[in-house]
């Protein structure tokens, strides 16, 4: 591996300056749900793309239909080198309630954490705009070392993904040729604890579904057709109960098509993070785990396929009593894949399941709510390799390949869009507070993020060069 102590300690002596760049990042509100802060989110952007520019980057701020792109290039290292594409986003939640905010979310600061480590403040602050800002900085550190990047670099900014990403699919369409590169780099995520570093090297996909059964053409009197009128909330309930085995398997027809069993030297690495189910559900008040039996917490919730009910809705809600049957009854259902399950397979599974169970007296209507397969990143690919061993001497303890509950939908249109695989490397915790007030984010992540995405550029390129 290549030499790059210099850079490493441009880092460090560079780590003031670095964080102050961040704040004046963190003090422009950039909300991007809330049009009266248009303003600011393309004031974000066009200050990241000015940073990008001064570090002798080709960077340009890109109009679309809500807020502006930012997308910045450079080819020094030659066209030997690997070529990464770098995403973040700019764009932060809305602060309220404001006032369950111990210091104001647009006025960063450093606070001492109960643990006595440093901690950054502010909306934003870990998701994303510090996050993405540990590249950006491990960027600078190579210029102000006097040396070249040795990956071909493509940055993607984007300012709508706290609001669903509208314009991202459209602008990734367009201008594919120009953003496809080996792999991308996504800044988004967690480590493991405060001293591991991880990987995710799989999400979750997901399918939503609303299910509405209609029974009587009017809500009936309980007391008058009660045990004789079909009721919609007990055919619904009948539904719904079946979707898992005494087990906690699911029980539509070609469900775990497509499932594989995680290799058990990957089973044997979560084991030896300490994980137990009652230390993941003790911190929602929980002890007992519901999933597939003989599975371990790490397993269920990173791994293996669900079938979750979200709501149910029907008859009488309001104060007091009302002895009804109401005509109507529905529910919105979850399922999260794995592996190479097909999103549409399973709607329409789940589908004719459902109208297996429906009285030909009653009807039954379905309305879809988005779906997306999973991804999963080979356990023996080789870019994970590098990023691991270069993660792993950064931080005091190896790195770890985890898995992740939800979806990024960006890293499946990565995949789909541009062919190219993802490595989700963050630095977040998961006591960060993103999305809620007194928002946070580790000097230790911060400072470390910087080093380790020099080790990891300079991993990439040597393991390319030694090719």
């Amino acid at each position: 591996m290549t030499d790059h102590s210099a850079v490493i300690a441009q880092a460090d002596q560079g780590l003031e300056a670095s964080l102050e760049r961040l704040f004046e990042l963190l003090r422009i509100p950039s909300i991007s749900t809330d049009p009266a802060y248009k303003a600011e989110c393309r004031k974000a952007a066009q200050w990241l793309v000015e940073e990008l520019d001064s570090l002798g980057f080709e960077a340009s701020l890109r109009d679309t239909p809500g807020h502006p792109m930012v997308v910045a290039h450079s080819t020094e290292a030659g066209e030997d080198a690997p070529h990464v594409l770098f995403y973040g986003h700019y764009d932060v939640q809305p602060v309220d309630p404001l006032e369950e905010w111990t210091t104001p979310p647009f006025e960063p600061s450093i606070v001492t954490g109960a643990d006595q480590t440093g901690n950054i403040t502010g909306r934003g602050s870990a998701d994303d705009k510090g996050q993405l800002m540990t590249f950006v900085e491990a960027c600078r550190a190579y210029r102000a070392a006097g040396e070249k990047l040795p990956c071909r670099v493509t940055i993607l900014f984007e300012g709508e993904e706290e609001s669903g990403s509208p314009s991202l699919k459209p602008f990734l369409e367009a201008h594919a040729e120009e953003l496809k590169a080996d792999c991308a780099l996504v800044c988004d995520t967690n480590m493991w604890d405060r001293e591991t570093p991880a990987i995710s090297t799989g999400l979750r996909g997901r399918v939503g579904e609303e299910i509405v059964i209609t029974a009587a053409d009017r809500d009936l009197h309980s007391g008058y057709f009660g045990g004789a009128a079909a009721n919609p909330l007990h055919i619904l309930s009948d539904i719904l109960a079946g979707l898992h085995d005494e087990n906690g398997k699911v029980t539509l027809d070609g469900f775990y098509d497509g499932v594989e069993e995680t290799p058990a030297e990957v089973l044997k690495m979560w084991e030896g993070l300490g994980q137990t189910a009652e230390k993941f559900l003790g911190e929602v008040g929980l002890a007992v785990p519901s999933g597939e039996k003989g599975r371990s917490i790490l397993e269920q919730t990173w791994a293996r396929p669900t079938a979750e009910v979200n709501g149910m809705i029907g008859g009488y809600t309001g104060a007091g009593f009302k002895t009804v049957i109401a005509a109507k009854a529905s529910a919105k259902v979850s399922f999260r894949l794995v592996g190479k399950q097909d999103p549409d397979a399973i709607r329409e599974s789940f589908r004719a399941y459902a109208r297996s169970k429906v009285p030909s007296d009653c009807s039954v209507e379905f309305q879809p709510h988005g779906a997306s397969p999973a991804i999963q990143l080979p356990y023996d690919s080789p870019l994970l390799a590098t990023a691991k061993e270069a993660l792993s001497e950064e931080w005091p303890k190896p790195a770890v390949l985890i898995g992740m509950g939800g979806s990024i939908p960006v890293v499946g249109d990565f995949q789909d869009m541009l062919g190219m695989d993802s490595l989700l490397i963050g630095f977040g915790l998961s006591d960060d507070r993103i999305h809620s007030p007194n928002e946070k984010y580790s000097m230790t992540s911060f400072h470390r993020g910087i080093r380790s995405w020099i080790r990891i550029l300079a991993a990439l390129a040597a393991k390319k060069a030694a090719a």
